[in-house]
């Protein structure tokens, strides 16, 4: 099988490299899956980088999540229910860049039919940030304000569109002035575009003095920083990302003064401590909010697993305009 592989951390167009693997077997409680497509996200490429909050031994492939069908299962009922079935694929250790990977049945959810492969690929990583996060973390009330950073990502207009449903409204902090329209008309309530902007005088414009109670932030450093003098007392901001690079460089008085906290989100973290019925629960949300285009992903382009190096220049491209895929079959 052509697998996608590593052996030295740095820039993926000049480290990574297309390899002839032998074809795996799964062992107990494990399966086989045909992959059929993965995306290219940041994270995949942090870890590439050396950059991740977690590495994996070399040498390795990246890829977090993706579609397949299941071929092969090995010894275990559980496993076998799942033997031809078209699935997401949640590899929290990476290796979906190849053509066959294998994982945990528990790993792999069947999707539905009615679901393209490009949705099914990217089934799980942004859009469970965005609903855990706003649903299940912090909360966000109907009615409440939402801060977010990076909000022409995929993350971030996911995020709008679920305030648009479930009743919230956000704040949305962009970099380049051509985003503030779109966002408008996706639903955004308010964008800001900084640093031109100063996001605390804003955020205390647009909410009469009071600020907000509930904000994520993808981007770290002095966007971190800005974001906390928009916090309302006892608010609260949640780091998921990190697209900067850089450092916050923080005044603790401003959060000591409004009681306001600031805290991590790691997605494999909060899962695992998630019960199976609760996992279950999210998975066929996620499968609904999805087909009805609530979480659906922008696809900018596919590309062939032997023109990876294409891929990757395309999700460098600021304006590609969604996500960019690795295509296997």
């Amino acid at each position: 099988m052509k697998s996608l592989v590593f052996e030295r951390f740095g820039e993926a167009e000049a480290v990574l490299h297309l390899d002839d693997k032998p074809l795996p077997e799964p062992g107990p409680g494990m399966v086989r899956v045909r992959m059929i497509a993965s995306p290219i996200n940041p994270s995949e490429l942090m870890v590439v980088r050396g950059r991740y909050g977690r590495l994996p031994q070399l040498p390795a492939t990246p890829g977090f999540e993706g579609v397949g069908v299941v071929e092969v299962a090995g010894p275990g009922l559980l496993g076998r229910l799942r033997k031809g079935k078209r699935v997401a694929v949640l590899n929290a250790e990476g290796g979906n860049w190849q053509q066959y990977v294998i994982v945990p049945w528990r790993n792999v959810v069947p999707v539905p039919a009615e679901m393209p492969d490009e949705q099914a690929a990217t089934f799980f990583v942004n859009p469970a940030t965005s609903l855990i996060l706003t649903r299940h973390v912090l909360s966000v009330p109907p009615g409440g304000w939402l801060l977010q950073s990076a909000a022409a990502s995929n993350v971030g207009k996911m995020v709008i569109r679920l305030g648009k449903r479930f009743g919230f409204r956000t704040v949305n902090i962009v970099r380049r002035p051509d985003h503030v329209e779109p966002l408008r008309r996706l639903g955004a309530d308010f964008v800001i575009v900084h640093p031109a902007e100063s996001i605390g005088d804003r955020v205390l414009q647009i909410t009469a003095g009071q600020g907000v109670a509930n904000a994520i932030d993808a981007v770290g450093g002095s966007t971190l920083a800005a974001m906390i003098a928009g916090l309302s007392h006892g608010g609260r901001l949640v780091c998921y990302g990190t697209l900067s690079g850089e450092p916050a460089p923080l005044d603790p008085r401003e959060l000591m003064v409004k009681g306001a906290s600031i805290e991590g989100f790691w997605l494999s973290n909060w899962t695992k401590r998630q019960g199976p019925i609760k996992m279950l629960r999210l998975f066929g949300e996620l499968s609904r909010l999805i087909v009805q285009g609530d979480l659906a992903s922008e696809i900018a382009a596919s590309y062939p697993v032997e023109k990876y190096q294409e891929a990757i220049g395309m999700v460098q491209n600021a304006n590609r305009g969604g996500k960019v895929l690795l295509r296997f079959d």
